[in-house]
C-alpha cells in the first residue's frame, strides 16, 4: 500500500506571511530613509560646494578650508570622550555583572540607565556652570607643568571653556549608553565558560580575562560606536560649553578650540541665509560620511570576530 509523502516544507499561515511581509517593508523603509537623507544632503550640498568662497563665512579659501576645522573638531571632541568613557564603562559594567551583589547590582543598573535618559541640554547646563569653572584651576596646573607637552601648551584657558571640558561631559553622556549595552553582553557569556576557567583555577578576574571579555568583545566594539556616534552627532553640549574658532590645534587647555559640525550648525543656522545654509547643510553631508564611514569600519571589525561565540 502505497502512502502519500508528508510535505517537507509546511505551507505559511496567513499569519506568518503578513508578519514575514511587514518586516520587509519595515526594513525597506529603513533604507529608503537613508537613501532620501543622503540624496537631499547631496542636492543641497551642490551650492555651496560651487559657490565663491567669498560668499561662505569666514571667507575661506575653499570649502573644504572651511569644513576642515570643523570635521576635526569633530572626530577630536568624539575621540577624547570615547577615550575617557571606554574603560569606565567597561569597568562598571563588570562590576555590575560579575561583582556585585545583585540589589546592587539591579540598583546601580537602574541609575545608569536613568542616567541615558538625561536630556543633552542639562549636561550642557552642568558643564558650562559647574564643571568648567571647576577644572579651570587644573587646567591651569597642567599648562605650568606639563606645558612642554603639545596636548597642554600655553596659554591656558581663563575660563575653562575648552575642547577638554566638552570632551568630558560628552564622556558622561556616552557611559550608560556603552555601559548598558556591554552589561548586557556579558550576562550573555555561556556559564559554562565561566565555570570552566574557575575550575581549572582561575581567579575571577583571570576567568573575565579568558571567557567574558573575547566573548563580548564584538559587543563592546557595538557598544563604543554607539557611543561614539552620539559623540560625533551632539549638538547642544558642544554650543554651550565651548567657544570655537575656525582653526585646527591638538590643545586641550587652550582658549581657542576647533568647533564640531553639529555645534557649528547649531550656532550659525538661524542667521544663516542663501549659500550659508547650503554651506550648513554640506557641512551636515561630511558628518554624515564620516559616521557612515566609521560604523561600517566598526562592522567590518565585528564580521572578523563574530566566529566566537557561545557555541564553539
Amino acid at each position: 500500500m502505497t502512502t502519500g509523502t508528508p510535505s517537507l516544507r509546511a505551507k505559511a499561515r496567513p499569519a506568518d506571511r503578513i508578519f514575514a511581509g511587514s518586516t520587509i517593508v519595515a526594513g525597506s523603509l529603513i533604507l529608503a530613509a537613508l537613501a532620501a537623507v543622503a540624496v537631499f544632503l547631496v542636492a543641497q550640498s551642490i551650492p555651496a560646494l560651487v559657490a565663491d568662497p567669498a560668499e561662505l563665512k569666514g571667507s575661506p579659501s575653499s570649502f573644504w578650508a572651511y569644513v576642515g576645522p570643523l570635521a576635526f573638531g569633530t572626530v577630536w571632541a568624539a575621540l577624547l570622550a570615547l577615550i575617557m568613557a571606554l574603560p569606565l564603562s567597561l569597568g562598571i559594567a563588570l562590576f555590575i555583572s560579575h561583582y556585585a551583589p545583585r540589589r546592587v547590582a539591579q540598583g546601580l543598573g537602574y541609575v545608569i540607565d536613568l542616567l541615558a535618559a538625561v536630556p543633552s541640554v542639562v549636561f550642557g547646563l552642568w558643564g558650562i556652570k559647574v564643571l568648567a569653572p571647576a577644572v579651570t584651576p587644573l587646567y591651569g596646573w597642567l599648562v605650568d607643568n606639563l606645558g612642554w607637552i603639545p596636548l597642554f601648551a600655553p596659554p591656558v584657558s581663563g575660563t575653562g571653556r575648552t575642547i577638554l571640558t566638552v570632551a568630558i561631559v560628552l564622556a558622561v553622556m556616552i557611559i550608560p549608553i556603552i555601559t548598558a549595552i556591554t552589561r548586557e553582553v556579558f550576562l550573555q557569556t555561556p556559564v559554562l565558560h565561566e565555570e570552566a576557567a574557575l575550575a581549572l583555577g582561575a581567579t575571577r578576574w583571570e576567568m573575565i580575562q579568558m571567557a567574558v571579555l573575547p566573548f563580548g568583545r564584538p559587543g563592546i566594539i557595538s557598544a563604543a560606536m554607539l557611543g561614539l556616534g552620539r559623540a560625533l552627532g551632539e549638538t547642544m553640549v558642544v554650543a554651550m560649553v565651548l567657544s570655537p574658532a575656525a582653526l585646527i590645534t591638538i590643545v586641550l587647555t587652550g582658549s581657542q578650540n576647533p568647533s564640531t559640525i553639529a555645534g557649528n550648525i547649531a550656532l550659525n543656522f538661524p542667521e544663516a541665509h542663501g549659500v550659508g545654509v547650503n554651506a550648513l547643510i554640506a557641512t551636515g553631508l561630511i558628518l554624515f560620511v564620516i559616521t557612515l564611514v566609521i560604523n561600517s569600519i566598526a562592522r567590518f571589525v565585528i564580521n572578523r570576530r563574530k566566529a566566537f561565540s557561545g557555541a564553539n
